[in-house]
Order: structure tokens, then C-alpha cells, then sequence
């Protein structure tokens, strides 16, 4: 790929939206079970008559993107699917929601880059695992991770602020009520900051205050202070 391509953000192609993640598995009714205890979606159970060809699709809550697996569906070795990231805007929560699933997830960790420790999961781009989420709860940083029955690895990845030029500047959306709920859960906190830093007075421009603020963090601009 050119450096002109990489550095030509305004030059807007054909919208090409991720639709679909397939996952390789070995029992295709056991993992139907797991990614239904997840709570997510069912949207679609297609077999054909002959019994050689059976696809079942997913939807985590909120995202753009499904999964599906089945019969014939892909010729990848079951529990090779590494690195399948899902984003969320609280990694305690979540895992607490996933741990009352009765879903085997890993201890909150954050990363200590640099330091290359094993294979055991080479999609952490040699990432040293450190006990808890980052220290300032920073964007992209803190993690838990779980693997459906034939393995196939998960990422929670925790991310409330987007680097800039990740979203179209223009556009503020959320994918879930719970989702806006953080997010000014987020700015509530920011803005009691705000009027301490000011006086400690009743700012009556709050709800200007508060949209500014979660427009910013969602375009991965800079915070209102």
C-alpha cells in the first residue's frame, strides 16, 4: 500500500462494511449453546436438505457484526480463530456479565508493552499481562479474554475515547442504551470536575457541556476541561 493511500483519509471510497466473522468449530450444536448462554442474537439457523451444509448465525449486543459457524461452513481447522476482539465501554462490568453466564473469563488485565513473555496468546502483539485494568482506565488498554469450547480466542477490550480519525467526526452514535448510560455515567464525572475547577458553582450550560464532551470522546478529540 502507497504512503498516499495510507495518508489520504479524504479520499472516500465505496462503503465496505465488515459483515460477517466466520469461527471454525468441530460441534456445531454445543457451540450454538455457548454463543447463546453469551446472550447474544440468534439470528439465523439454515440447514440443507440433504443434511451437508448448516449455518448458524450470532450478534453480540450492539455490534455491527456477526459471526456465524456451522457445517461446511469454512475449511479452517476448528479453534484457530485468534484475536476476535469485542469492544466495551466497561471491561468489569462486562466480565462480570459474561462470569454470570457461567462463562470461564480471565482476571481484568492491562498491558505492559514492550516485553515479549510467551505464545499463549501472540494476538496481544507481545504484551505482558498486568493484574487489573490500566492504572487510568486509558482507552484500548485493559483487557479479559475467554475461549468458546473448541477454543476459539475472545478479547474483551476496553475502550471509552477512539484515536482520532477512527470515526466520521461529523456522526455521534451509540450502539446501546447501556452504552450512552457509560458514556455519561463518563461525562457526569468529567463535569463534576469541571465545576470544582470553576468554583464549584451549578453550571446551568450543563447539557451543552455534556454533548460537547461526548462528541469529543467519541471522535477521539480533545476533552472539554
Amino acid at each position: 500500500m502507497s504512503s498516499d493511500a495510507v495518508g489520504s483519509p479524504h479520499l472516500r471510497g465505496v462503503d465496505m462494511k465488515l459483515e460477517i466473522v466466520v469461527v471454525p468449530v468441530s460441534d456445531v450444536d454445543r457451540a450454538k449453546r455457548f454463543y447463546a448462554d453469551l446472550g447474544w442474537r440468534l439470528d439465523a439457523d439454515f440447514a440443507s436438505d440433504d443434511g451437508n451444509f448448516r449455518v448458524i448465525q450470532f450478534t453480540p449486543p450492539g455490534s455491527g457484526c456477526s459471526v456465524i459457524f456451522g457445517k461446511n461452513v469454512t475449511a479452517a481447522a476448528p479453534g484457530s480463530a485468534r484475536g476476535l476482539y469485542l469492544i466495551v465501554a466497561d471491561i468489569e462490568a462486562a466480565r462480570k456479565e459474561l462470569v454470570g453466564r457461567g462463562v470461564e473469563v480471565s482476571e481484568v488485565f492491562h498491558d505492559g508493552a514492550g516485553v515479549y513473555l510467551g505464545q499463549d496468546e501472540p494476538y496481544l502483539f507481545g504484551r505482558v499481562r498486568l493484574s487489573g485494568p490500566h492504572p487510568e482506565r486509558t482507552s484500548y488498554r485493559s483487557f479479559a479474554s475467554f475461549s468458546d469450547p473448541d477454543g476459539n480466542g475472545w478479547l474483551l477490550q476496553e475502550l471509552t475515547q477512539r484515536l482520532a480519525g477512527r470515526l466520521d467526526t461529523n456522526t455521534t452514535t451509540f450502539a446501546s442504551a447501556a452504552d450512552l448510560a457509560a458514556a455519561l455515567r463518563r461525562a457526569g464525572a468529567a463535569h463534576g470536575a469541571h465545576e470544582k475547577r470553576t468554583g464549584g458553582k451549578h453550571d446551568e450550560n450543563w447539557p451543552d457541556w455534556y454533548a460537547e464532551y461526548l462528541v469529543a470522546e467519541q471522535a477521539g478529540k480533545d476533552l472539554p476541561l
